[in-house]
C-alpha cells in the first residue's frame, strides 16, 4: 500500500455541519455556517466554534458572548450552504431561507426552530489562533424538537437525518454500526 506525505492540512473529516445563530446589540439575527464545532468538556458541558474574524458575525460574537449551535438536517441542507456562502452583511438570511427565528432560555440569540437541536451557549474564552479564532463557549440551554421523543421521552437524534461535511461537501450520516462499547459487549445468550 503506498502513502504519499503532504504538507500540514486540515484532513480531520468529516465534521459535524451546523448553522450557528446570533443577534447583534440591536437584536437583529443572523446565521452563521460552522463546520468547525465540537464538544470539548462534559462537566461543566462546554463546545468550541472557530470564526474567521472577517465573518459578519465574529463581531457579534464579540460583542455579545452569545451564539446558539443548531444541528442541521438534510431538510436543512440548502439552507445550511446559503447561510455558509451570503454575509449577513448583505442580506438578512432568516428572511431569505424561511427559517424561524425562535427565543430560547439563557441567551438573547435566536435558536432556528426548524433544526431538532439548539444549543445555547455563552462565551467563557476566545482564542485567536491564526485564520480563526475559537470561541469555547459554556452550554448554558438545549432545546430538542419533540418530533423525535418516543413515548418515554427518549430522544431519537439519529432518526433526525443529520448531515456532516467533508472536504467541501455536505452528506447524510450513513447507515448504523453499532453502539458506543458493541466491539467489547459480551454476546447475550439466547434464552431456551
Amino acid at each position: 500500500m503506498g502513502k504519499q506525505s503532504w504538507k500540514p492540512g486540515n484532513m480531520l473529516n468529516p465534521v459535524p455541519a451546523v448553522m450557528v445563530s446570533v443577534a447583534d446589540e440591536a437584536h437583529r439575527p443572523n446565521i452563521i455556517t460552522v463546520a468547525w464545532a465540537g464538544t470539548i468538556c462534559t462537566n461543566p458541558p462546554m463546545v468550541s466554534i472557530s470564526v474567521r474574524p472577517s465573518r459578519y458575525s465574529y463581531d457579534i460574537i464579540e460583542k455579545t458572548g452569545e451564539f446558539v449551535i443548531n444541528l442541521t438536517t438534510e431538510k436543512l441542507a440548502r439552507a445550511c450552504d446559503y447561510c455558509g456562502v451570503v454575509s449577513g452583511r448583505d442580506v438578512d438570511k432568516f428572511a431569505k431561507t424561511g427559517l424561524t427565528p425562535m427565543p430560547v432560555e439563557h441567551v438573547s440569540a435566536p435558536a432556528i426552530a426548524e433544526s431538532p437541536v439548539n444549543i445555547a451557549c455563552r462565551v467563557t474564552e476566545s482564542r485567536a489562533l491564526g485564520s480563526h479564532t475559537m470561541f469555547i463557549a459554556e452550554v448554558v440551554g438545549v432545546t430538542v424538537d419533540d418530533e423525535y421523543l418516543d413515548e418515554n421521552d427518549r430522544f431519537h437524534i439519529n432518526d433526525a437525518n443529520l448531515i456532516m461535511y467533508s472536504h467541501g461537501e455536505y452528506f447524510a450520516l450513513g447507515k448504523y454500526l453499532g453502539k458506543f462499547g458493541y466491539s467489547v459487549q459480551k454476546k447475550k445468550k439466547r434464552k431456551k
